[in-house]
């Protein structure tokens, strides 16, 4: 799913965080954001996966605006998946039933623990596995019903080095499978993994490289 932003601009009160950001991501690969605290690429990240209406500015997805898309939940489920810093599963659920209660399809849950290297840890609670355990777990939900790209925000912030390493291989694979990664991190590591690096910098594009 091609995405292409136009013109973005967005206002938190007075404060200006996004300056007229003109963007075109690609269907597929691995895209980082980065930029430093208060660069705007979390509120980039927001706009461009439908979790917030920019002040100004459009958006589109493979053409279409917003307003476009008919049920815009059922076009979350269908085609985006998030994957956010605090890996948000509930604790009284299994890691299994985590990944199941997103799921459309069922029979592809284990297949794709299994990949990710928590077959074995579906039956156990969030607070009975590791940090890193528990954002692939968080990774296996945005992945469930296959979307067409996947959100995440600072992914690896709670997680030490080698573990953060692990979650971009993890998003490198899966985006040699053919879904699109767009990634909002301040850890320079992760241009070692990225096909596209967009650079932020007080509300605006620094720099793109490819």
């Amino acid at each position: 799913m091609k995405i292409e932003a136009h013109a973005l601009e967005h206002y938190y009160g007075a404060e200006h965080i996004l300056r007229g950001v003109d963007l075109s991501i690609p269907s597929s690969g691995f895209t980082a954001i980065i930029g430093e605290s208060g660069s705007g690429k979390t509120t980039l990240l927001s706009i461009l996966s439908t979790l917030l209406q920019p002040t100004g500015g459009t958006v589109t997805y493979d053409g279409k605006a917003l307003a476009e898309l008919g049920n815009i939940d059922l076009f979350r489920r269908r085609n985006i998946g998030f994957v956010f810093q605090f890996h948000y599963l509930i604790s009284y659920l299994s890691l299994r039933e985590n990944v199941a209660l997103a799921a459309l399809a069922p029979e592809g849950i284990d297949p794709l623990m299994e990949r990710l290297g928590i077959g074995r840890l579906g039956s156990r609670y969030s607070d009975e596995v590791s940090g890193g355990e528990r954002q692939r777990a968080a990774i296996a939900r945005a992945l469930i019903n296959h979307p067409s790209v996947v959100f995440a925000d600072e992914p690896t912030g709670n997680l030490d080095t080698k573990n953060a390493l692990g979650v971009y291989e993890l998003f490198r694979e899966f985006s040699n499978s053919g879904t699109g990664f767009i990634v909002a991190s301040h850890d320079k590591k992760i241009a070692d993994f990225a096909d596209t690096i967009i650079e932020m910098e007080d509300g605006i594009v620094k720099k793109i490289h490819h």
